[in-house]
C-alpha cells in the first residue's frame, strides 16, 4: 500500500542508524549529559538561533530545571539516543537536505495535483499537501493510498493531507499519479 499518511511513517535515517550502531557501546553519562547531546545542542543553536528544542542562549536555565523534566517523565535515561540523533541531523547540514528532499517531492505532488484539477484547501510550501476531495472520491483512493484525514469541509467534502518525507521516492510520487488516473482518482 502506498503511504503518504505522515512524515513519521518511515524509520531513521540511514545515516542516523550507522551512528547509533558506532557509537551503541560507548559508556556514555544518561540524562542528555553525554558529548552527543551537548555537540547537538550547540549545532541546534547554531542552526537555529533557538528551533525546536528547549535551549537556553543566555545560560539562563530554570533553577532545578533538568530535576523537574526528569521527574515528569520528558527526559530519557538514554538521552544519548536522541543526542547522537540531532548531532547527525545537524552535521553536514543532513537535516536541511532531507528536508528539501522531502518538499521537493511534496512540490511534484502538488503539480500533479494541481493537473489533475484537485482543490487545495491551502497553499502549503511545506512536506504537506492539502486537498479537499469528494467522499466518494477519498473513499475509493483511501482503497489503494495511505493518507491523513483532516477535517470535514462540507456535507460531501472532506480535507485530507497528504505528507512526505526523507524516504518519498520519485516512484512513490509516479505511483501516486497512476492510481489517480486508473480511478482511484
Amino acid at each position: 500500500m502506498l503511504s503518504f499518511e505522515s512524515d513519521y511513517i518511515q524509520g531513521a535515517h540511514e545515516q542516523i542508524l550507522k551512528r547509533l550502531a558506532e557509537t551503541n557501546r560507548e559508556p556514555l553519562s544518561g540524562y542528555g549529559n553525554d558529548k552527543y547531546c551537548e555537540s547537538a545542542k550547540e549545532k541546534i543553536r547554531q542552526a537555529c538561533g533557538c528551533g525546536e528544542a528547549v535551549v537556553f542562549p543566555k545560560k539562563n536555565m530554570p533553577t532545578h530545571f533538568l530535576t523537574l523534566v526528569k521527574q515528569k517523565g520528558g527526559l530519557l535515561a538514554k538521552g544519548r539516543l536522541l543526542g547522537v540523533q540531532f548531532d547527525t541531523l545537524f552535521t553536514d547540514d543532513l537535516y536541511f537536505r532531507i528536508s528539501a528532499h522531502a518538499i521537493e517531492m511534496a512540490e511534484k505532488m502538488k503539480e500533479m495535483f494541481q493537473k489533475k484539477g484537485k482543490r487545495f484547501f491551502l497553499d502549503s510550501p511545506t512536506n504537506q499537501q492539502f486537498l479537499i476531495l469528494e467522499d466518494g472520491e477519498m473513499a475509493r483512493l483511501k482503497e489503494q493510498v495511505n493518507f491523513d484525514i483532516w477535517e470535514r469541509y462540507d456535507e460531501g467534502h472532506t480535507v485530507v493531507r497528504f505528507a512526505t518525507s526523507w524516504a518519498t521516492e520519485p516512484e512513490d510520487v509516479e505511483k501516486l499519479r497512476e492510481i489517480m488516473l486508473s480511478g482511484g482518482q
